[in-house]
């Protein structure tokens, strides 16, 4: 039987991407950015799974332009976006650019000269994925050892900020969990997710928490300089790959857990691929406690994101993930135990499980809006 799961975001459905990036240049910063523009063109070329990419003008407005890049699938492109080398790449573009705006696009169907019949190709998505009208995202930063419980009060003691944004945005739920001395922010928005980010880092509130925070991040920052503030958040993000809920009604008293996954390195994707893929199949099972969840990854980081029926006890929560011949010994392959202070050669399954059971991240604070 077919999984019966929702699904609104994946990068794993094998579709080929395309990447729109809006852009408004500063006044005679054009020369500057055209070669910024060809320093980045022969970098992004070599990178593995890029296919092409465009560079346009407004034929109505000289100062707004538009690069568009296609690439194999998705998980290439979130690798190399979050990248240090993509990092490095894209500052000789900081000083001409005023404003930017990126997209990226699942290829569902395209009609060529070469096609007699308007098909989709194999590579593209035939399914269109369900939407629920909510964006997510999360951001992940370290702070110092030893921090960790000032840091933690701090980050639950504010007031939350005003929920909506504009007329097509609302903040909906904002979720913060830390293990050890990770934090990761998830946030969920109805509407344009650039303008709810920049919508909460403008509030008062929010301002104030960051500032407290600073003197204990591992890595500085300065969020009233531009270019320091966009290489944090860059640096910081942590992409949805992949959103399901099961497809009946939400029960009443969902709780949220959020789970830390460090993969071995380099296993990072097929991590989450692993993970997406079984939460698809539980959002099929009625008798699953999961019955929602959103997958987070970035390099060698994964963040399982769960709305579960009851309370699980520990060993319930560290057994989830498990079902299927060989998935133990898979999961073993694939995640770094010395990474959240596991070591040691036991039973497989037995083994996995001790992975998991510290893998449940403490929860800070879970805040929905009420209106």
């Amino acid at each position: 039987m077919a999984p019966s799961g929702r699904i609104s975001q994946s990068v794993f459905d094998g579709s080929r991407l395309r990447v729109i990036l809006l852009l408004d240049l500063y006044e005679g910063a054009q020369q500057q950015f055209l070669d910024a523009y060809e320093l980045m063109r022969r970098q992004v070329a070599s990178v593995p799974g890029h296919i092409s990419d465009q560079l346009c003008q407004s034929i109505e407005n000289p100062s707004q332009w538009l690069i568009t890049s296609e690439w194999e699938s998705a998980p290439p492109f979130l690798a190399w976006v979050n990248s240090e080398e993509h990092v490095e790449t894209v500052k000789p573009m900081h000083s001409c650019v005023r404003d930017t705006r990126s997209m990226r696009y699942s290829v569902l169907r395209e009609t060529s000269p070469a096609q007699s019949q308007r098909t989709a190709p194999a590579d593209t998505q035939v399914e269109a994925r369900v939407g629920d009208g909510v964006a997510r995202h999360a951001l992940t930063f370290t702070v110092k050892p030893g921090s960790e419980s000032k840091v933690a009060e701090i980050l639950s003691g504010y007031e939350s900020p005003s929920a909506q944004v504009d007329e097509n945005t609302r903040l909906r739920r904002t979720s913060l969990f830390m293990h050890g001395n990770r934090v990761v922010r998830a946030v969920e928005v109805e509407g344009d997710l650039l303008a709810a980010l920049r919508h909460v880092a403008r509030q008062p509130e929010v301002r104030a928490v960051e500032e407290a925070i600073n003197p204990y991040l591992e890595q500085d920052r300065d969020l009233t300089d531009p270019d320091s503030a966009r290489v944090f958040f860059t640096r910081a993000a942590l992409p949805a790959v992949q959103h399901v809920v099961a497809d009946r009604p939400a029960p009443a008293g969902l709780r949220r857990h959020a789970l830390y996954y460090p993969a071995r390195e380099g296993r990072g994707t097929e991590l989450a691929r692993l993970l997406a893929h079984q939460d698809r199949d539980a959002a099929s099972d009625p008798d699953n406690p999961v019955y929602g969840s959103t997958v987070f990854q970035r390099d060698d980081i994964v963040v399982r994101l769960i709305d579960l029926v009851g309370e699980p006890d520990l060993d319930a929560l560290a057994s989830l993930g498990l079902k299927g011949e060989g998935k133990p010994a898979e999961l073993e392959h694939l995640l770094d135990g010395a990474a959240i202070g596991v070591e040691g050669s036991l039973d497989t399954e037995r083994n996995v499980n001790r992975l998991l059971s510290h893998a449940d991240m403490l929860p800070v604070t879970d805040r929905s809006a009420t209106s």
